[in-house]
């Protein structure tokens, strides 16, 4: 066999076609690999009740989407940010767990606190555990924030200021558009 190396162009032309080939196949094993996976969203949130006893009761309701194309097991809910010197529990608990939790579904978690003193409080997301099973190490999801909630303000007293303020406000404006519109 006599042997000849190919020509130059011809190696020139199928070095980028190899590298390209290379990153497309590293391209499209790490997409595949991210589209088998569970992909946990959580959402919290707090409102502010006020009952005519003067008391104010904080509902507090997490929903844990599974937005991914895998069921994830063992799905524990921990919230353990409302501290008892400023929170009474009052219905629900803090925590919960399911066994499964279906590809494209998701599940929801209420508890209601009451207010003992006047406070702006800042609530840490709540921590979300569970397993899929191709991995052995248990997956850890936070939820969203709760704004800051002030319990016990004198709210309406502010917002009526507001409203006053907004109203001379506009009437000034008004007021200085007149000549305007003549």
């Amino acid at each position: 066999f006599p042997y000849s190396s190919p020509p130059k162009h011809f190696l020139m032309a199928t070095a980028p076609l190899i590298i390209f080939t290379i990153f497309a196949l590293f391209g499209v094993s790490s997409l595949t690999a991210a589209a088998e996976t569970p992909f946990v969203v959580a959402h919290k949130k707090a409102s502010l009740l006020k009952l005519k006893s003067g008391t104010e009761r904080v509902s507090v309701s997490i929903d844990v989407y599974n937005h991914g194309s895998l069921a994830i097991y063992d799905v524990n809910l921990t919230d353990d940010s409302w501290s008892t010197e400023i929170f009474d529990f009052v219905a629900g608990n803090t925590s919960n767990s399911w066994e499964k939790l279906d590809a494209g579904s998701h599940v929801s978690h209420t508890f209601e606190l009451e207010s003992k003193v006047q406070t702006t409080y800042y609530s840490a997301p709540a921590v979300i555990t569970f397993r899929i099973p191709t991995k052995s190490k248990l997956q850890v999801a936070y939820s969203t924030p709760v704004p800051a909630l002030e319990t016990l303000a004198e709210k309406t007293v502010a917002y009526k200021l507001d409203l006053v303020k907004l109203f001379s406000l506009c009437r000034s404006c008004l007021h200085s558009m007149d000549p305007i519109f003549l």
